[in-house]
């Protein structure tokens, strides 16, 4: 597989850090250009994150000593010397949207973080196991951006992404609705008990913006592509409540699904065990050897025992069982910064790449 040249635009902030950590020793993208904002700007990446790094392990030595860029002053200079860029910045909506078009009409690539392009009918929202073929309508985009290479693919928001990928292999039994109560760690707002101390022994049942998220997501992972844009599933019917909890890392879902067609719980499990997406078919670096694993204990999944699953790529779930008002039930985990954010995002990069999106 041939190098790439990456920037990483949001550099200083906990997606931005996680990025650095996955792609420090990447095998085939190497970081050329730290950006954030003007507050940053000039400075060593060092200083820029000093008091700040939260990451377990200390700061990559390449890194260190690079100069962080302005992220919109710098843009044309970032996009001439990287083959395409990771956008986790901390803007507001209109300004981040305005930020990644910019570099796409600057014929730079953009893996985006963040929630801005989300929304949008030729940007493909991508979880790469689940709906790959939706990167054919970065064509349709370039087209209206009038690129030649430049264009913007989304991740999905992290609290999806603790139950989406348990309930996409059932989705040939006909889901008709689904209860998803999502409990989001702390690091899913960038933060750190030292840095909110008020999340200590404390639960917060309020996430703005999560909720809309949660259910209106899901159907455009499940949507068709309609003469070039994404048209969003009609189906199922999903509500949901995120809450946030005094956990360092990984989301958890309580999950209730009922179907046109009941399965079995054991043909449940057996689906969970045998399915396998594109990045495990095409053995990308970042991709979970086993992306869904069934945990028979019935304390488990475990935040603390199991986000790390499969170097936190992987989906944990336990606890399926019958339920009174649905036909199932269960527990599903995912690793929020690694599976629902900056991993997740070199993952949907690597496949992009596989593909020959960024030649």
């Amino acid at each position: 597989m041939k190098n790439y040249k990456v920037g990483i635009i949001g550099a200083t902030g906990m997606v931005g850090q996680r990025l650095i950590t996955l792609l420090s020793e990447h095998p085939w993208f190497h970081i050329e250009v730290l950006a954030a904002s003007g507050r940053s700007a000039g400075k060593t990446y060092e200083e820029a994150v000093s008091g700040r790094w939260a990451m377990e392990a200390p700061i990559p030595e390449a890194v260190k000593g690079m100069t962080v860029l302005d992220a919109e002053k710098d843009a044309e200079g970032i996009a001439s010397v990287v083959d395409f860029v990771f956008c986790a910045i901390n803007m507001d909506k209109a300004a981040t949207k305005a930020l990644e078009e910019k570099y796409a009409k600057l014929e730079c690539p953009v893996m985006s973080n963040n929630s801005a392009n989300r929304g949008v009918s030729d940007v493909p929202m991508i979880i790469p196991e689940i709906n790959p073929e939706h990167m054919e309508v970065v064509e349709t985009q370039k087209k209206r951006l009038g690129t030649k290479r430049g264009f913007i693919s989304v991740k999905s928001n992290c609290s999806i992404q603790s139950y989406v990928p348990a309930l996409h292999p059932l989705m040939k039994f006909g889901i008709t609705k689904v209860l998803a109560c999502t409990y989001q760690a702390i690091s899913g707002a960038g933060k750190n008990f030292e840095r909110w101390p008020e999340m200590v022994d404390n639960l917060i049942p309020y996430i703005g913006g999560e909720e809309e998220k949660s259910e209106n997501e899901p159907l455009k992972i499940w949507g068709n592509i309609e003469n070039g844009e994404i048209v969003n599933a009609g189906s199922p019917a999903i509500t949901t409540q995120c809450l946030r909890v005094p956990v360092s890392d990984g989301h958890t879902a309580a999950v209730f699904v009922s179907f046109e067609n009941k399965p079995s719980a054991e043909e449940i499990k057996e689906l969970w065990k045998d399915y396998k997406g594109e990045p495990q078919l095409l053995g990308l670096p970042s991709a979970p050897n086993q992306f869904l694993s069934y945990f028979e204990e019935p304390d488990r999944p475990q935040a603390k025992l199991d986000r790390n699953l499969e170097k936190g790529m992987g989906v944990s779930i336990g606890r399926l069982r019958p339920d009174s008002q649905y036909d199932y039930k269960f527990v599903s985990l995912s690793h929020n910064t690694l599976r629902g954010a900056a991993g997740g995002n070199v993952l949907m990069a690597e496949l992009y790449a596989a593909k020959g999106y960024f030649d």
